[in-house]
């Protein structure tokens, strides 16, 4: 099976261009488009993406982005392939995104009729392990570089669905420059060397055939894409 092409995600810092996160929607199966992207399902690693509630005090919390990590999409001009976003982009598109003002830039499953009010988000850090920042707890796994906001809902309406489970977690929105990722140069072999569909022995070339699951998939693009980006 032929490998999905990766692309790097990037924005224009200039003020003026609309490369940018626009919004965050709330959705029920957040992920963490021609050039616009709603990120939203599709993704094995859905449960990363969940928020925490705070019932008293109307607060949902979470990752907005996850650095590094593959995103599965599919449409019609590109097919299927997987996008990523790493450290520097994200830091400048949290920077431009409070710049201009987004922070009650809030919608309903990335459909613009269903824009919210009374969501606002009141907190936000990109976690850097050089400066001790570290991830929400909860969230202990995230790659160094993701992007955490916190939101006081003040709206029954969408309140009510988060109480009810309809509602889960973040997913933002944007419009970006895809740039394709070259796959990662051959290393010598001193360890297993995972395919698709096979387990392949570097040192004699013995070969075991099993399927892997999606999640040793899933974590096996991620080591090519810090290898390659990070």
């Amino acid at each position: 099976m032929e490998a999905l092409k990766i692309y790097r995600c990037t924005i224009s810092e200039d003020l003026d261009s609309p490369m940018e996160v626009q919004a965050v929607a709330l959705v029920d199966e957040p992920a963490i488009a021609k050039n616009f992207l709603a990120f939203k399902t599709q993704n094995p690693q859905v449960r990363n993406m969940l928020f925490a509630v705070d019932v008293e005090k109307q607060i949902i919390s979470g990752p907005a982005m996850l650095a590094g990590t593959p995103i599965y999409r599919k449409d019609a001009e590109l097919g299927e392939y997987l996008v990523t976003f790493d450290k520097p982009t994200i830091f400048a598109i949290v920077q431009k995104f409070f710049y201009k003002g987004f922070n009650q830039h809030f919608n309903i499953m990335h459909d613009p009729a269903q824009r919210t009010k009374g969501v606002c988000i009141f907190e936000s850090f990109i976690t850097d392990a050089s400066r001790g920042v570290q991830p929400m707890k909860g969230f202990e796994d995230a790659p160094d570089g993701s992007w955490f906001i916190s939101a006081r809902v003040n709206n029954a309406d969408i309140w009510a669905k988060i109480k009810q489970g309809a509602i889960k977690g973040f997913s933002v929105e944007g419009v970006f420059k895809l740039i394709p990722v070259a796959p990662a140069a051959a290393k010598p072999h001193q360890q297993p060397v995972r395919t698709g569909m096979q387990e392949r022995s570097g040192a004699d070339g013995r070969v075991e055939d099993r399927k892997f699951t999606a999640e040793e998939t899933f974590e096996l693009i991620k080591e090519i894409l810090n290898e390659t980006i990070l």
